[in-house]
């Protein structure tokens, strides 16, 4: 049977695994699916449909599953699913998804993710992530995996982080952050490829060399146009995959009218968006 602190609230619809433990005055919710090996700490709201995988330690004053804070949303269907192997940290916040974002926000597998951190509605967070403290992830945000986040950095709707790349602390993100380089600023802008990040992950000397070259031809002082240079890099270095990586991810970037390739795929939403 699961532990749960006799000062919890746990509805009898919730569906745990026999090992979870729940922590002092916790809320668990009837649509609430929690797997094995996770720990919720005390104080913390988990509401609506959302799935906690296995193995997870969630902190005291975490709340999951609210609604999304968004004027469109009208009460329908959405979910919030968590991977396996997370640190969810104190007074974490996530919320369900809307329909105008397919109805899901999830968080994959082995993310950190520290105090104060905020996962918005539609948002998508894969894994092995870091979200440092206070990171906030406005909705439907996609951040891939290996990507690190530094403390207080801002993200916009439909902005995209890409694999292993690195956003500054206190960073105001309006555009993506293409993968594997280093973004910081207000606004943020690219300021290089993530040297140290990549070397702590065996990317091999080689392929290093090679982001850094593509890199310098796009964003280099002598650099030409980025058509140009994304064609003489592609030529150059199109057999790396992770080169080729990095090249569409800043071609789709550069092609977005506000350089969110993500809000190239919005749908049309022609509901009102007057408060109810």
């Amino acid at each position: 049977m699961p532990d749960i602190h006799p000062t919890a609230v746990v509805d009898r619809n919730a569906k745990l695994a026999d090992d979870v433990r729940v922590g002092a005055y916790s809320v668990i919710g009837p649509r609430a699916v929690i797997g094995k090996g996770t720990v919720i700490g005390v104080h913390c709201v988990i509401e609506n449909d959302t799935t906690i995988g296995a193995y997870n330690r969630v902190f005291h004053h975490v709340c999951l599953g609210q609604l999304p804070q968004d004027l469109k949303f009208r009460g329908e269907s959405a979910r919030l699913v968590i991977g396996d192997h997370n640190d969810i940290r104190e007074n974490v916040t996530m919320h369900i998804g809307t329909e105008n974002g397919g109805g899901l926000t999830s968080v994959g597998d082995h993310n950190f993710i520290m105090c104060g951190a905020h996962v918005a509605h539609d948002c998508h967070v894969r894994s092995h992530t870091i979200l440092s403290n206070n990171v906030l992830l406005a909705g439907h945000v996609i951040v891939e995996d290996y990507a690190v986040l530094s403390g207080g950095a801002a993200l916009s709707h439909y902005v995209r982080v890409g694999r292993y790349a690195f956003i500054g602390g206190l960073a105001g993100v309006v555009h993506d952050c293409p993968p594997f380089l280093r973004c910081d600023g207000h606004p943020a802008r690219v300021r290089g490829i993530n040297t140290t990040h990549l070397t702590r992950h065996k990317f091999d000397a080689e392929t290093l060399d090679r982001l850094k070259s593509a890199y310098m031809l796009m964003y280099g002082r002598k650099a030409n146009s980025l058509a140009v240079a994304l064609e003489e890099a592609e030529a150059k270095y199109g057999d790396d995959p992770r080169v080729m990586e990095l090249l569409n991810a800043v071609r789709e970037m550069s092609e977005a009218p506000n350089g969110r390739h993500l809000e190239t795929q919005r749908p049309d939403d022609k509901r009102k968006t007057t408060p109810r």
